[in-house]
């Protein structure tokens, strides 16, 4: 926590701060992990797969910025700092080296999966100690899931 006021309760800002905190590590490492498979991607589908990976780096950086500065808005510092992804992320490293489209997809699914699974649970946390801060969880939630949907038929055979 830092210098700003927030009208929130010293308790509520750190259960809210420490939420936000979590979602920024795991939209940030989404967003390197997305575009770590877009470079690395390759099959038949590689086209399809490759513009998808995009839009899903695209939606976690945009997330990431929204959820940063709401922890900054009620007096908790946001950290994005690598080491601090790298610790706390709950998201399984990328593949190294070349993937193929199925390969992709499915560590894309797998990826969004835990993250939604721990965007779950923060929005659980967050209902009763500010609705403000839920609301913004429950929103880039509900795009992940759009996303995981989309990867989840992309590789449907």
């Amino acid at each position: 926590m830092y210098g700003i006021k927030s009208p929130l309760p010293d308790a509520d800002r750190k259960v809210v701060g420490e939420a936000l905190q979590g979602a920024l590590v795991d939209l940030i490492d989404l967003s390197l992990m997305a575009k770590q498979l877009h470079w690395n991607v390759v099959g038949p589908r590689f086209r399809s797969v490759h513009l998808q990976l995009d839009e899903v780096v695209g939606l976690a950086r945009r997330h990431a910025d929204t959820v940063a500065e709401r922890a900054a808005a009620v007096g908790f510092s946001p950290d994005g700092r690598a080491r601090t992804v790298s610790a706390s992320s709950g998201i399984a490293a990328a593949p190294e080296g070349a993937v193929t489209d199925s390969a992709t997809v499915g560590t894309l699914v797998a990826a969004l999966g835990a993250v939604i699974t721990r965007m779950r649970e923060r929005i659980a946390a967050t209902a009763a100690p500010d609705p403000v801060s839920q609301d913004i969880l429950i929103g880039l939630t509900a795009d992940l899931e759009k996303y995981s949907w989309m990867a989840q038929a992309e590789n449907t055979s």
